[in-house]
């Protein structure tokens, strides 16, 4: 299935401490990827948000519920979530279903 095409997506918003940005976006990076070469998920993507000062919003699209639970249930997953949390002052978890898509003109 294309990354496209993956109809489960897990988002997350995050507010690292001030000053702790840079860190927050390594160590996202190191959680991301190995999240992302996990059965059933995709390319994982951080955007900073330009309209409020400090937050990131982050987006991983899966093939299944299943694969999410896998990932959440996951051994290692605490312990590489902390690893992020720790620079972390808020942060917002989410999970999405599709449920419509609409394409542009490339």
């Amino acid at each position: 299935m294309s990354s496209t095409a993956r109809p489960f997506y897990t988002t997350g918003s995050w507010q690292p401490f001030p000053g702790q940005e840079k860190a927050f976006i390594g160590a996202w990076g190191e959680f991301a990827g190995w999240a992302a070469e996990l059965e059933g998920s995709g390319e994982a993507i951080l955007v900073h948000d330009l309209r409020v000062e400090g937050r990131y919003v982050s987006f991983v699209p899966w093939d299944s519920m299943e694969a999410i639970r896998s990932w959440k249930g996951h051994p290692e997953f605490k312990e590489r979530m902390s690893r992020v949390q720790q620079f972390v002052d808020k942060f917002s978890p989410t999970e999405a279903e599709v449920v419509a898509r609409v394409s542009g003109v490339a």
